[in-house]
């Protein structure tokens, strides 16, 4: 089965560096994972593996503790679950696509809780929940973002990792090839 795993916290120096994806491709794969293709610096990794989720991120969160040191969060997504994530966007062409940001999670939400969220006011910035994810819109103008990663999930007390629509696209079509 092919997944998407994307990496929660990879930073561009310290602690949660990835020093190369080539080399994050070559220790994945020893770990038994196969066409490994990686997007971006960010964490982005595309392969193959008939592990269930669950063990596949454990597999990927073992294999860089143990070769590179990071602490990453793994979240795990099949194609069509980031397919749907697209199609569902809520936001039409009056918006920069550039500033829409998918956020994704292995976890269940509460319902309670993204309810008072989606109620709450965000000023220019735009909270939206879809079935695969959660949307935000996040326009350069605004003085202080107030929605982020982080926010959400002490509001929602899960792990969480965000993308931009452009990057969930490119994804998907990295699967295809």
């Amino acid at each position: 089965m092919e997944i998407i795993a994307l990496l929660r916290g990879v930073t561009p120096t310290g602690k949660n560096r990835i020093p190369k994806m080539s080399f994050l491709v070559e220790i994945l794969e020893k770990a038994r994972l196969k066409n490994v293709k990686t997007y971006i610096q960010s964490g982005n990794v595309i392969l193959e593996t008939e592990l269930s989720k669950g063990e596949t991120a454990k597999l990927i969160h073992d294999t860089i503790a143990k070769e590179i040191g990071a602490n990453l969060s793994v979240i795990i997504k099949e194609k069509n679950q980031l397919q749907i994530a697209i199609k569902e966007n809520p936001f039409n062409e009056n918006y920069d696509f550039s500033r829409i940001h998918l956020v994704f999670t292995n976890d269940k939400m509460g319902e309670d809780e993204l309810k008072k969220l989606e109620n709450k006011d965000f000023g220019d910035e735009r909270f939206v929940v879809g079935s695969e994810c959660l949307y935000m819109y996040l326009p350069r103008s605004a003085n202080t973002k107030k929605l982020n990663t982080n926010y959400l999930e002490k509001q929602l007390s899960i792990t969480m990792t965000m993308r931009k629509l452009n990057v969930v696209k490119h994804l998907v079509g990295l699967c295809e090839k």
